[in-house]
């Protein structure tokens, strides 16, 4: 039985400020197998790490993403201390030390990941299996299937395994990624013998994870990677 994937959710969520170059750092220290991340794009162009589509929650200013200019975002501050970094700036750090999981979180992401994606694999020693990128944005999906067949896909859900499933299908996806809560040990096993890889999301109660770990899952997303 191949060994389950652990994956650092936004980084190390639970011990330092998500998506930040720190809290990607600390999930390698704590022998993460991967992490996991969301991209906008911000008004420049630029494909910046941050969850919502707004900075008002996790930083110490307000306004859209999407609406905010690269310098604009580089002078907020998260937690006090941390800038929103580039996913240039993640892959930097990362450096081929373990799975990237790039969620397309904002809208109009799938070409410029694409591209992103693309430049790794061509210039930096980067093989596609070195990523998956996942969304919950069925346009997103569509756009990245069409434009790059190459890229490892993974299907978010929070509502229907059935769903993502069939989405999978029509996108050639690699995995889903569905939350824990809907996973069973035979849904598991069906999607595993179609051919998808599940990835299972946010988990951070030991009780769970065992649980989880039951059905033999190919990978886990956490706030607190040294749990798994």
């Amino acid at each position: 039985m191949a060994a389950i994937l652990k994956i650092g959710h936004r980084g190390a969520k639970g011990h330092v400020a998500e998506n930040t170059l720190a809290s990607f750092q600390k999930a390698l220290d704590m022998g993460a197998d991967g992490i996991e991340l969301d991209v906008h794009v911000c008004a420049t162009g630029e494909l910046v790490v941050i969850h919502d589509f707004t900075v008002d929650r996790t930083t110490n200013g307000s306004g859209e993403v999407h609406k905010m200019t690269l310098s604009e975002l580089k002078k907020l501050r998260v937690d006090g201390e941390h800038t929103i970094p580039l996913l240039d700036e993640v892959l930097a750090l990362v450096n081929r030390k373990c799975l990237v999981n790039i969620e397309m979180k904002g809208r109009h992401t799938a070409k410029p990941v694409s591209d992103f994606v693309d430049a790794y694999v061509k210039s930096r020693g980067y093989s596609y299996d070195d990523f998956i990128v996942s969304s919950f944005q069925r346009e997103e999906l569509l756009i990245m299937h069409e434009v790059n067949k190459n890229i490892p896909l993974g299907i978010l859900t929070q509502a229907s395994v059935t769903q993502a499933w069939e989405w999978a299908m029509e996108f050639s996806a690699k995995a889903i990624h569905p939350h824990y809560s809907l996973l069973t040990e035979s849904n598991v096993k069906k999607a595993q013998q179609a051919g998808l890889k599940v990835y299972t999301w946010t988990i951070n109660d030991t009780e769970d994870i065992e649980r989880i770990k039951s059905y033999h899952v190919d990978g886990i997303i956490s706030d607190f990677p040294e749990l798994l």
